[in-house]
């Protein structure tokens, strides 16, 4: 409420404050956020091939609550959306004309481009949602706890997750995931208003925003009545669709052959650069202006959303065992949005690089497109396409749409956490925690737009990232008690002792995790 009241009566005074507050977090712990990105995906690839791989989210006999179709679609559109939309065009474009290191428009740039893009939407992002999802999802599917952020820390300080400091880890998770997802819904209002004015010449301007934020907010209220499986799901699933029909379209009446080419160029570019480009400092280019606005930004704005992400994706992934949880979140969504931004921006960028080189092709203007508004470009490039009425007007509904997951999904989640972990927490809640969001990106595109929206995530996403590192920790712990207690148990059913209690080779999971009588005290 206070920073409602601040950010709506001292529209100048906050957008001061937000970009101080930005300023300094990024160049003074930009380094740390760096750290805590690298550490996720160290982790994830150890879980991947650790002794804790088989170790299942849950009874060891259960199977996935959702089958895997439904599955990717939740984890991408509670993952990624709008972004993907805002930014899979226009980001390419942006490092392309004016890279970090290097001459702007040359092959050169065109390859650093594609690769910083791939390095902020591939396995540093996917590894840290997973690596706080899986804490989740084991702590409550594995351990009985509670589906909130306080459970994670169980090991390390008890039942003391129920007292202040288990507050304080769950309010800090609150706030960071209204900053990072207000962010997301400025980013997509923004875009739809460029599509609107494009197709049916609705101005551009704040008045706009607002409007649509509330419209918008009313539709993802509706959804977030309906629950997980009517609501979240069946939008989910109408928008991967509707991304698999416009990625197809762009791909068969594109530049087919050179997308596939570049796809496997660009991936081989960014494994080869991920390390480099992914502990890069800016420490020897004097002021670290662009990392601030570029990567630290990703970076923020990942680790506020990872509550959100983490909680939502825990809830959906009760059945999955370790091995087959970490390798989904990574490999799944990696693959189709590399696809889409060799699809869409590396398109774009080969298009300008084509007229660069050539004096006989007129330019096509996504350059011009991105400097003028980023959140044009993809309109720009459709204009290049046949059906560019219907192709506009697609992109229009899906950012609505992600919106509305976006939104539903994440009211969701802060109920969840608000209400100590309930997975089925009240519906009027929910509705409040919607309309809060929309207010709060109102809000800041009010003081600022899109510098606001990015102050929001850096300041919201800093504290949030130490719990993090103390989330790492702790799962491991958990994680070898249970394999600890695992192995055991299988001793003990091993013995003769047991030779009653398995003579039908029909065990129950619940003896399984509690263990045999005379482990169960210690255990």
């Amino acid at each position: 409420i206070a920073f409602i009241i601040f950010g709506a009566l001292f529209n100048e005074q906050a957008e001061l404050v937000f970009n101080e507050a930005q300023a300094f977090v990024s160049l003074r712990f930009g380094w740390f956020f760096i750290v805590v990105i690298n550490l996720a995906l160290l982790m994830s690839v150890y879980l991947i091939f650790s002794r804790y791989g088989d170790i299942r989210l849950g009874y060891q006999t259960e199977r996935p609550e959702y089958n895997l179709v439904s599955w990717i679609g939740m984890l991408f559109s509670a993952g990624i959306g709008i972004g993907l939309i805002y930014w899979g065009t226009s980001e390419p474009l942006y490092h392309f004309m004016a890279p970090p290191l290097g001459e702007g428009e040359t092959i050169e740039a065109a390859k650093l481009a594609m690769n910083i893009s791939f390095l902020h939407y591939g396995f540093h992002v996917w590894a840290l949602y997973g690596v706080v999802a899986l804490a989740l999802a084991y702590f409550h599917y594995r351990v009985g706890l509670p589906l909130a952020i306080r459970s994670t820390l169980y090991p390390l300080i008890g039942k003391k997750i129920y007292g202040p400091m288990g507050h304080t880890v769950d309010t800090l998770a609150v706030f960071g995931t209204m900053f990072g997802v207000v962010t997301t819904l400025g980013l997509g209002v923004l875009q739809i208003n460029s599509g609107l004015d494009s197709l049916f010449g609705i101005p551009n301007s704040i008045t706009t925003q607002i409007i649509l934020i509330a419209c918008i907010t009313g539709f993802a209220s509706l959804s977030l009545m309906l629950g997980v499986d009517k609501g979240i799901k069946r939008l989910s699933d109408i928008n991967i669709l509707f991304t698999f029909v416009l990625l197809t379209f762009v791909i068969i009446l594109g530049p087919t052959q050179f997308i596939f080419n570049s796809l496997i160029e660009n991936t081989g570019n960014y494994l080869h650069q991920a390390i480099p480009l992914g502990m890069w400092t800016e420490s020897y280019e004097g002021e670290e202006n662009w990392q601030s606005a570029w990567t630290i930004f990703y970076w923020a704005w990942w680790i506020s959303w990872s509550p959100f992400v983490g909680v939502f994706v825990a809830r959906i992934s009760r059945g999955r065992t370790i091995r087959e949880f970490i390798l989904g979140v990574l490999l799944i969504p990696v693959a189709i949005l590399f696809l889409w931004f060799t699809a869409f921006g590396g398109s774009a960028v080969n298009m300008e690089l084509m007229a660069a080189v050539n004096p006989d092709l007129a330019s096509p203007g996504l350059v011009e497109a991105v400097k003028a508004d980023s959140s044009s470009a993809i309109f720009k490039l459709m204009e290049l396409y046949p059906f560019t009425e219907a192709t506009s007007l697609l992109i229009v509904v899906m950012i609505t749409l992600w919106f509305v997951t976006s939104s539903d999904s994440a009211s969701f989640v802060v109920d969840m956490l608000t209400s100590g972990g309930d997975t089925n927490p009240p519906k009027v809640q929910r509705l409040f925690w919607a309309g809060t969001e929309g207010v709060i990106a109102a809000i800041l595109l009010a003081a600022g737009g899109l510098s606001a929206l990015q102050a929001a995530s850096i300041v919201s996403g800093f504290p949030f990232a130490i719990v993090i590192v103390i989330m790492m920790y702790s799962l491991l712990r958990g994680l070898s008690r249970d394999r600890l207690v695992l192995y055991r148990n299988q001793q003990w059913f091993d013995t003769e002792e047991s030779a009653e209690h398995n003579s039908a080779n029909e065990f129950r999971d619940e003896e399984l995790l509690e263990g045999p009588p005379d482990l169960q005290k210690d255990d």
